[in-house]
């Protein structure tokens, strides 16, 4: 690995955890500089610009995402798609909760405002392939007969996301274990009804 390889990669890390506890936007080439120990121009010709920087952030956390929270549960030998689909639940909740409670893309979402950002476009995409790969699972447990036929993949994974979504929302408000409870008992309700 290329020394240039090694600092971006440390650099990287370092915006990583700063977004992850201030949020993507807070994120400055000026800050990041001072966190590294580098000039602020050593550390703009990584990125060129704020907008590229983000980008490289959010593509970061992605493959941390999906270390943390999909290779897990591949790696996992589970007989079933429900066992597979709760093992991705517990990491994904695990992977909010990590992050005092707040979830770098959704705070990402929150805080970008122009949908024609570039940021704004890498994360949807990001966020879109996680729903599809959540779309596709649940698509398996209905071919497996897991599921029952008539079940609706697309509206089975929005029901989910937003039982995410509500637990992210309360995690602020009540806490871990009020979040964990609510958000368990909404995902056994909801796999019950699948089957």
């Amino acid at each position: 690995m290329s020394k240039g390889k090694i600092t971006r990669d440390n650099i990287l890390n370092t915006a990583f955890e700063l977004a992850s506890e201030n949020g993507l936007e807070s994120l400055t080439i000026g800050e990041l500089a001072k966190q590294c120990g580098m000039s602020k121009s050593g550390l703009f010709a990584h990125f060129n610009s704020k907008d590229n920087l983000q980008i490289a952030v959010l593509e970061y956390a992605n493959a941390v995402f999906t270390q943390r929270v999909i290779a897990p549960a591949r790696l996992r030998e589970s007989t079933t798609i429900e066992g597979k689909l709760t093992m991705l639940l517990d990491n994904w909740l695990g992977w909010n909760h990590s992050f005092q409670g707040s979830c770098m893309f959704l705070d990402a979402w929150k805080e970008t405002s122009a949908e024609s950002t570039p940021t704004q476009h890498v994360l949807k995409k990001t966020i879109a392939s996680w729903i599809e790969y959540l779309r596709i699972q649940v698509a398996k447990g209905i071919e497996n007969g897991e599921f029952r036929q008539s079940l609706d993949p697309k509206q089975a994974t929005f029901e989910l996301y937003g039982l995410y979504l509500s637990a992210h929302l309360f995690y602020s408000i009540h806490g871990q274990e009020a979040s964990y409870q609510h958000f368990w008992s909404g995902v056994k309700r909801l796999v019950a009804d699948w089957k």
